[in-house]
C-alpha cells in the first residue's frame, strides 16, 4: 500500500509527506476531515508535522479522495493504541528494535521472541510495522526488563535480520 501510495504522490513530495504524516500516526480521514480514531485533528497540526502549509494538507485529502483504492484505506484506517516504547526508559523496560533484510520474511518475530524467552526476558509488547503500510518497517519488542546487549549477536543471527536496536 505505501508503494502505490508513493508511486500515487510521486510528482507532490509535499503531498507524500502529508500520507506519510496520516500513515505513520494512523490518522484517517472522513468527510475531508482529519481525524486519529474518531477525535478530529485541526488540518493546521498536520501541516505543521509535515512541514507544509494548510492548502497542501487539504489538496493532499482531495488526492487521497478521487482514488478509490486510497480511499477506502485512508477511511477505514485507525491508531493502534498506546505503545510503550516511548515510555520504556521511565518504566525501567527494555526496547528491541529489528530491521528485516525483506520485512516479509518469515520467522523473525517467532524467532527473536524465542531468544528473549531463553533468556528469561518477558515481552510486554510486541508491535509489527506492516511493510504494506509503513515506509520503513521494523519490528519492536517491549520486555520487562532491560535486554543485554550481549544478546545483539543472536539476534543478527536470525535469517533475514539486518540491524538490531537495543535500547
Amino acid at each position: 500500500m505505501w508503494r502505490k501510495t508513493s508511486e500515487y504522490f510521486s510528482d507532490h513530495s509535499e503531498r507524500l509527506a502529508v500520507a506519510r504524516v496520516l500513515v505513520e500516526n494512523g490518522l484517517n480521514i472522513k468527510n475531508e476531515r482529519v481525524y486519529c480514531n474518531d477525535i478530529e485533528i485541526p488540518i493546521k497540526r498536520i501541516a505543521q508535522v509535515a512541514n507544509v502549509d494548510r492548502r497542501t494538507v487539504v489538496e493532499t485529502i482531495k488526492m487521497i479522495n478521487k482514488n478509490e483504492e486510497l480511499r477506502t484505506i485512508f477511511t477505514l484506517m485507525r491508531s493502534a493504541g498506546l505503545s510503550l516504547k516511548e515510555i520504556a526508559r521511565p518504566l525501567n523496560l527494555g526496547v528491541l528494535e529489528i530491521t528485516a533484510d525483506d520485512p516479509r520474511s518469515v520467522g523473525i518475530l517467532a524467532s527473536a521472541a524465542t531468544i528473549l524467552a531463553n533468556e528469561g526476558i518477558s515481552i510486554r509488547q510486541a508491535l509489527t510495522d506492516d511493510p504494506e503500510l509503513s515506509p520503513e518497517p521494523r519490528l519492536t519488542f517491549i520486555a520487562d526488563r532491560k535486554i543485554p546487549g550481549e544478546l545483539i549477536p543472536k539476534f543478527l543471527e536470525i535469517k533475514g535480520v539486518a540491524k538490531v536496536s537495543i535500547y
